[in-house]
């Protein structure tokens, strides 16, 4: 998993309820500690398993209210969120799962494969909140699972130009095909008219997806509300980055930043219910078309 991805994620911002975010952090040190046991430094594929497996152990353990736990700093707040809160577990191993699957740095057969993947990297972490904010119907559940699956896929291709260089890639067999592609042509310094072609459809696909899950915002009151809006609206300004570098990703990595603060709040602002929230088809009326 690209190490950018939990920050596309509310983190006990100024926006969170302010009783809701020790959980919310300790939800997130969890995130970041497990991807980093499987994403970072040297260890071979075998110790990161290891690492991981150790640590759902201690996951379990700290539900059951042990406090000898390894990474206290992770276990000891979290542990308190789950019992505060009844946190569910399933979505916490379903994380766990999804890390131990990148310690093998699998190919993508097609974006069936890729979903299933970010329906256990990303989707949990929209649940979670989704249970911290008493929201849990089925409606809420899916738009969740595509807002969440849709900043998963806007790092992924954020991010093409630093996991290329790593030997990682999520782009599917099946879109590179599509495009007369083979996986050793996505290379940084091998944009083409190919490749950005390629960027194009997959960035379509993701904004497609984002709009799906848009309509959250509504259901989701006071804070939680807010900060999804500028969550979805900060996905959105991704892309609009990455269309305006001409869809050459492989070699520019585009980011968000303070400057864009204003654009993000006037949208998030004009996230009617309407066309603003779910779309109109022209590319120029899209909530986080460039302008």
């Amino acid at each position: 998993m690209s190490v950018g991805h939990y920050e596309n994620f509310p983190v006990a911002s100024w926006l969170c309820p302010p009783p809701l975010r020790p959980a919310v952090t300790a939800i997130y040190r969890f995130a970041r500690t497990a991807d980093d046991l499987a994403d970072e430094g040297d260890a071979s594929a075998a110790h990161r398993v290891a690492q991981l497996d150790a640590f759902e152990a201690n996951l379990h353990a700290a539900a059951r209210g042990r406090a000898d736990t390894a990474w206290p700093e992770v276990f000891g707040p979290l542990g308190h969120a789950i019992r505060t809160h009844a946190l569910p577990l399933e979505p916490l191993t379903a994380l766990l799962s999804a890390f131990r699957q990148d310690t093998a740095n699998p190919l993508y057969r097609d974006r069936a494969e890729l979903l299933d993947y970010c329906a256990r990297s990303a989707n949990p972490i929209g649940r979670l909140l989704l249970h911290l904010a008493r929201q849990d119907d089925r409606v809420a559940l899916t738009r969740s699972d595509a807002i969440c699956t849709a900043l998963q896929l806007v790092n992924f291709w954020q991010d093409l130009s630093v996991d290329l260089p790593r030997g990682r890639s999520y782009v599917p067999a099946s879109d590179l095909a599509a495009h007369g592609l083979m996986p050793a042509e996505l290379r940084c310094d091998a944009d083409s008219a190919a490749t950005r072609a390629l960027v194009r459809d997959l960035c379509d696909w993701t904004r497609a997806v984002m709009l799906q899950g848009a309509p959250l915002v509504h259901q989701l009151r006071g804070r939680f509300g807010w900060e999804l809006r500028f969550v979805v609206q900060g996905g959105l300004r991704i892309l609009d980055r990455i269309e305006a570098g001409g869809f050459n990703a492989l070699s520019q990595r585009p980011t968000v930043g303070l400057a864009d603060a204003p654009r993000l709040a006037w949208r998030a602002a004009r996230m009617g219910r309407g066309a603003s929230a779910a779309g109109r088809g022209k590319r120029d009326a899209r909530p986080g078309a460039a302008s």
